[in-house]
């Protein structure tokens, strides 16, 4: 018997957010086993920074609590939105930790946050990262960063290396020019199929040790991290879908609870790729979530035969629907998001056009211009 919505919402109410949030941090790590692919370089694990938005029912008390868009006359537009900011590793899709705050809280703030779980890692991060105080933390903290920056950050050479790489001063506010409390970046400079110019700040002054090709083709591995939030907002949470709760309270329990599905589906990837012996990106997320859904609701308890039996019944449907090839190289555009608008996103006015097989690209790095 299917329990009133009432008694739900009830529960819900007095169970609150912070057990969701100490559940996902008792689950949450690195998953990858040494030598995956993807998810080493040189005896480090690579991780990824970045975030996300959810939106939230639109009432006075997630606004007030989260924050939103606003059109150009300064009135609210939208939805009010969360904003989840996660430490992932690129080899696996695993959450090592995650922060969520509001639309107005940014992303350094969080990513600074979570350094310490960093440690010994390689961390990647867009261009909307760089900074001294967010560096110096995960320095601090034993990590070693890979960090996309814009044209204006670092800019001025201090030292030339041989391999066409230079030596900069990155100063407090993450811009142009040299400040005494600055830390001294590597800056290396390439481009992809002869496009822009992209510029790429590490912690890794050692041009021998640390080939400028080797990190230029990793920081490509910092797009696992949006497939992860793929899988959580597109295929687990619902496509365009709003957050169901209307209580600011409730609605950070459940984007911990999405955090937490998607950490236990993770691990049963691994665990389907690890004992048998398949690459996890060759696992469809989809396929996994259907059938771990179907498996909830056809038990009515929790036993460790069904559990088992559950696990067998899903390794056998994965093994089915894979090939022997390699995983190949696909591409899809980048799409704006719906507009600051608070009716509903029709996806037939933007048809999409679908993914699609690419071949290799070709890395040309950049040498800079001794003065």
């Amino acid at each position: 018997m299917r329990p009133a919505q009432g008694v739900v919402h009830a529960a819900r109410e007095r169970l609150g957010p912070e057990p969701l949030e100490r559940l996902f941090h008792r689950l949450a790590g690195p998953l990858a086993p040494p030598g995956l692919a993807g998810s080493f370089c040189r005896g480090m694990r690579i991780a990824a920074v970045d975030g996300f938005l959810l939106d939230a029912p639109d009432n006075d008390a997630n606004r007030l609590a989260f924050g939103g868009p606003k059109d150009s006359s300064g009135k609210p537009g939208g939805f009010p939105q969360v904003r989840v900011v996660t430490l992932t590793e690129t080899g696996t899709h695993a959450s090592i930790d995650a922060r969520v705050g509001g639309y107005n809280s940014g992303e350094r703030d969080p990513a600074t946050a979570m350094a310490s779980s960093a440690a010994g890692m390689l961390v990647l991060m867009d261009r909307g990262f760089p900074g001294v105080e967010l560096w110096k933390a995960y320095a601090g903290a034993g990590a070693h960063l890979l960090l996309r920056a814009r044209s204006c950050v670092a800019r001025r050479p201090v030292r030339y290396l041989p391999d066409g790489t230079y030596l900069a001063r990155m100063n407090l506010g993450g811009q142009k020019g040299a400040h005494p409390g600055g830390v001294l970046v590597r800056v290396i400079e390439y481009r992809i199929d002869g496009g822009e110019v992209i510029r790429l700040l590490t912690d890794l002054l050692d041009h021998e040790t640390y080939p400028a090709a080797e990190l230029a083709a990793l920081y490509h591995e910092r797009w696992e991290a949006e497939s992860a939030y793929r899988q959580v907002k597109t295929f687990q949470r619902g496509r365009q879908e709003i957050l169901r709760s209307a209580d600011p309270q409730l609605v950070r329990q459940e984007v911990w609870a999405h955090l937490v599905v998607h950490r236990c589906l993770t691990g049963i990837i691994m665990y389907l790729a690890d004992g048998h012996g398949i690459d996890p990106d060759r696992i469809s997320f989809v396929k996994v979530l259907k059938h771990t859904r179907r498996s909830v609701v056809r038990q009515c308890t929790e036993t460790p035969t069904k559990i088992r039996k559950f696990l067998a019944s899903l390794a056998a449907k994965v093994r089915r629907k894979l090939d022997n090839g390699t995983r190949r190289l696909r591409e899809a555009d980048r799409y704006l998001k719906r507009p600051n608008s608070l009716y509903s996103y029709r996806p037939k006015d933007r048809p999409r056009t679908p993914a699609r097989l690419v071949a290799a690209k070709t890395i040309t790095l950049h040498a800079a211009i001794v003065q």
